[in-house]
């Protein structure tokens, strides 16, 4: 049984490959060839009613990204609860040599739904502190150290 029921209009209705799988396959409806580090937008001819509180993010598939070097743009992509159009997915393609034809049917990307909170930001003088404080990109490293239990060679 579903965790939460959502409407649809479209031909097709995404589908989760396999028990226990995150996301749901989304299949162009729409035929595009993308050149060597080019995008496309690929319409899916899905539109869905998200009920409030939910959110919708749309990511690629990997094997797409391991196989062709085809990713989403500009992933996740979030389809808001109040959205009501066609769910259209940007592609880029990453390789550098091989044009990507994409094809009526084919899984391009997955969608995933999730429940989302609502946030009340509230304006202070200053953050409490934390470990991280305020490092930020790249401050753990790049490089996994030892844990204690691996010992020091």
């Amino acid at each position: 049984m579903p965790d939460v029921e959502i409407l649809m209009t479209g031909d097709r209705a995404p589908v989760v490959a396999h028990p226990g799988d995150a996301g749901a396959d989304l299949v162009a409806s729409e035929s595009v060839t993308i050149a060597p580090g080019e995008r496309a937008t690929v319409g899916t001819g899905l539109a869905i009613a998200l009920p409030d509180g939910y959110a919708a993010f749309v990511l690629p598939r990997s094997g797409l990204a391991a196989k062709h070097g085809i990713t989403v743009l500009n992933a996740p992509g979030t389809v808001d609860a109040g959205y009501r159009g066609e769910i259209r997915v940007t592609l880029l393609n990453t390789d550098a040599r091989e044009p990507y034809s994409v094809a009526p049917g084919d899984r391009i990307a997955q969608l995933v739904i999730q429940r989302v909170e609502r946030p009340m930001f509230i304006p202070v003088e200053s953050l409490p502190g934390s470990h991280r404080g305020q490092a930020g990109f790249g401050s753990s490293g790049y490089r996994s150290e030892p844990s204690p239990s691996e010992g020091v060679l």
